[in-house]
Parts: structure tokens; sequence; C-alpha cells
């Protein structure tokens, strides 16, 4: 008999190595943790770094707005551009494996953020394939970086991991209804209904199941009007069951106990959610400011 345990995933410091000492030690401290009051300080600029180029690029989108600020548009944009270079640059700079860093998620958004206008800037003949508002619109990326500076997105991102194999059997489960009844109904209804083949069909099927119903394809038989309703009844449940596991996962997540202290004399990363001294130094650990579980100030 076979136990579902979900792999544990590899902190940060795990997965691309947290220097020993010196400077990069200390840069690590303030770039990936947020225990320290730098490293929270370091969270909260990037975080109004990333919005307010967020909200250069869609003001920027607004053709009149374009045509009268576009110059300070441009500047601002170089602005947050060479920013998120040196916060970049940084990142694989203080970490032990750099290319690891650059492959992973982040990574990748970490670049993306930064690559439009260099791309503009160093090869001009991209004018002449493609407008180059449609290379920018890649900057609208930097979004995908505010998941890195908030512990609720890490405990989804956590959740959905740990959740997946669960995921992938009930979407092999919904996949097998869409294929099923999606040929039903093209044996049904027929080409001369609209249902021209089996992958039109199965079109027709997924957006019946989800609720969404275009309308662009429907039954014109009482047997194809039947299918349709069961399957938007059985759309309700279906739509429910991932909600549910990974909401599951994520209440199981915050029983367990936050091991996520670091010390600041040492910054030994994993102290003891309770702990009141540093395993490794014996220094007097920060009180946490709150209990995640309970969302209740923590007795001191």
């Amino acid at each position: 008999m076979t136990t579902d345990t979900a792999s544990p995933i590899p902190s940060d410091a795990e997965q691309f190595g947290k220097p020993l000492q010196g400077w990069r030690l200390r840069l690590y401290t303030i770039i990936f943790e947020a225990d320290t009051r730098a490293g929270k300080l370091f969270d909260v600029v990037l975080i109004a770094a990333i919005l307010l180029s967020v909200a250069v690029v869609m003001l920027d989108s607004v053709e009149a707005l374009h045509q009268r600020h576009g110059r300070w548009f441009d500047v601002l944009e170089w602005c947050f551009t060479l920013l998120f270079t040196i916060e970049y640059i940084a990142r694989l700079v203080c970490v032990r494996r750099p290319w690891r860093y650059a492959r992973s998620f982040f990574g990748v958004i970490d670049l993306l953020a930064i690559l439009p206008a260099y791309l503009a800037a160093l090869v001009p003949e991209l004018h002449l394939l493609m407008d180059v508002r449609i290379l920018r619109l890649l900057r609208i990326f930097r979004v995908f970086k505010l998941t890195e500076y908030a512990i609720e997105y890490r405990l989804l991102s956590r959740a959905l991991a740990n959740s997946r194999r669960k995921i992938l059997i009930f979407l092999s489960f919904v996949l097998m209804v869409v294929l099923v009844l999606g040929t039903l109904m093209y044996v049904v209804e027929g080409p001369e209904h609209g249902y021209a083949n089996i992958p039109t069909s199965v079109y027709w099927a997924i957006t019946t199941l989800t609720t969404v119903g275009f309308g662009d394809i429907t039954p014109q038989t009482n047997a194809g009007r039947f299918i349709a309703s069961l399957m938007m009844l059985l759309g309700w449940g279906t739509l429910a069951v991932p909600t549910g596991i990974v909401t599951a996962e994520m209440t199981s997540m915050r029983r367990r106990p936050v091991t996520t202290r670091t010390c600041h004399a040492c910054l030994t990363e994993d102290q003891a959610a309770d702990a009141n001294y540093c395993r490794h130094c014996g220094a007097k650990l920060s009180p946490y400011q709150y209990d995640r579980e309970e969302e209740q100030p923590v007795r001191r």
C-alpha cells in the first residue's frame, strides 16, 4: 500500500547555492531573504518599481499619452531597465550556481523584464521586422516578479506543486470525458448541425463543460440537447474539484511548522518557529510579528 506524499520543494539556498561567507552572503541575505530590515526594504522598493514599470507600459500603450509624453515614458523605461538589470546581475553574482538561477522560472522572468529594451536599442533592424511596441509588450512579464516578494504567492505555488499529481489525474479524467462526449455529439448531431469533425465537437464539449458556452455551435436534436444538459450539470462539479484540491493543500501547509526565520547575527536559516535563540551562534532571535495559521499576535 502506497501513500501519496508530496516531495519537499528545495529552498532558494538549496537550489541556487547560498554563499558561505563574505559580501556575497550579505548580498544574498538582502536579495533572497526578507527577515532583515535591509531585506524588507529591498522587497518594498522592488515591488514599487515593478508596479510603476507595469503602469508605464500600460500608459505608453495609450496613443494619446504616447504622443504627448512618449519621451518621458522612454526615460522612465530606461530607468526601470537599468534598475532591473542591476538586480539581475546581483542575483547571479551572489549565488553559487548562477546558471541554475538563470534557467529558473524567476531567472527567465528577470531576463524578460530587461531584454526588450536592449533588443530594441542594439538591433535597430527589428523595426523593419515588427512594430517595436509588440516587442515592448514583453515588459508586462515584470508583473510576475511580484510573486517572488510575497509569502502568499510562494504558498500558492508550493500548494500547486504539491497537488500536481492529483490535478493531473483529474485533468486526465476531464480529457476522457470531453473526448467521449465530444465524439458522441459528432455522431448524434453530425456536420449538418455544425459539428463538422471530432476536434470541433471536442471544442464544443470543452466550452460546455467549463460553462463558458460561446454559442457558436449548438445542438439541434433532442438527444444532443440531453447530452449538452448533462455536460452543463457535470461542469459545476468539475470546476470545484481542482479548487478543493489546492485549498486542502494550502490548509495543510499553513498548519505545518514555519521554519523560515533567519538569525540576524550569523545569517543561519531555518530557525525553529518557537525558538528564542539561534541554534548556531546562540544569538537572540527577533520574535514573530504574527502567527500565520491563526493570524493573531504571538504571545511574547
